[in-house]
């Protein structure tokens, strides 16, 4: 019988307050929508360093005869087969190097042709233009230092380039992506909150006299507070439904079927990253409406 009263006060609440309601609904859905995806974007962008910080080399890029003339570095004139010999000798002999690969000229004009053949600039080049090089794959990507320092200053070496930085500038815009929209998130959730507490001043004032007789009638505090913490919880319980529909539908409609196949250089997030969320954001969803609720009650509902 109580279950069912308290039931009853909780569709009368509802009905009441049905625009606020809906208001709090949108604003929490929005919100922990946000949130959800900050963290998948946070995931993301974890994701890609794994994945690209294991594929990318540190270059060793030798002189040419085009680089005595023009690059300082080179001053001494164009790389010898026996300054390349003790590159990679000693290249070898590093416990931080994993693995060596020679590029050729030839080989590295074949290969900026393949990415770059479009270019007007390709018409130009000639194989003899091309840099030999040394790509070394490190043990550890974050110990490039150690090789920079070693072979920046040998008599044939041009330059010696870390490929991360190419990636630094995307990866550092996902992560301003992601504070922004934790900024937005912690903006919606302050609305939500104070819809939240202004559902529950309306609702405890509409039902003053309700809760008069309540208290008559001896009714304890907490039995007359359970409803309007029930209202609060279910519709922020709604809200996180909907957040995570809206999660569900950005993996499988932008990531699986737009994203994966617009950009194919990059591994994605999968479904386990976004199932693991949902719990989260129904967790939340329903038990910050509910303390926010409570924490109101205390203050607007004398019991």
């Amino acid at each position: 019988m109580r279950a069912q009263f308290v039931l009853s006060e909780i569709g009368v609440g509802l009905r009441r307050n049905l625009t606020m309601t809906f208001a709090v609904i949108v604003s929490v859905a929005l919100s922990l929508a946000l949130f959800g995806g900050s963290l998948l974007m946070r995931e993301q962008v974890s994701t890609m360093k794994g994945y690209w910080y294991d594929k990318v080399n540190v270059s060793i890029y030798l002189c040419n005869k085009n680089d005595a003339e023009s690059q300082p570095a080179c001053a001494k004139g164009a790389v010898t087969e026996e300054q390349k010999k003790q590159i990679r000798a000693d290249l070898e002999k590093m416990p931080v190097v994993q693995k060596v690969q020679f590029e050729t000229a030839d080989e590295a004009y074949k290969h900026y042709k393949e990415q770059f053949g479009k270019s007007p600039i390709a018409g130009f080049l000639t194989p003899d233009q091309m840099q030999e090089s040394f790509r070394v794959k490190l043990k550890d990507p974050s110990k490039y230092k150690v090789i920079s320092s070693a072979f920046s200053q040998r008599a044939g070496v041009q330059e010696v380039e870390d490929q991360r930085k190419t990636l630094e500038p995307l990866l550092n815009l996902l992560n301003g992506m992601n504070l922004a929209a934790l900024g937005v998130m912690a903006l919606m959730l302050v609305v939500a909150l104070m819809l939240i507490v202004n559902t529950v001043r309306v609702s405890a004032f509409s039902r003053r006299r309700e809760t008069g007789i309540m208290r008559l009638v001896g009714a304890s505090s907490f039995y007359i507070q359970i409803p309007f913490i029930m209202e609060a919880a279910f519709a922020g319980l709604l809200g996180a439904g909907f957040a995570g529909v809206l999660l569900v539908c950005g993996q499988y409609f932008l990531v699986n079927n737009w994203l994966a196949h617009q950009i194919d250089v990059v591994q994605f997030i999968g479904w386990d990253a976004v199932l693991t969320k949902l719990p989260l954001v129904l967790a939340i969803g329903l038990l910050m409406p509910a303390l926010a609720a409570f924490i109101a009650l205390r203050k607007y509902l004398k019991v």
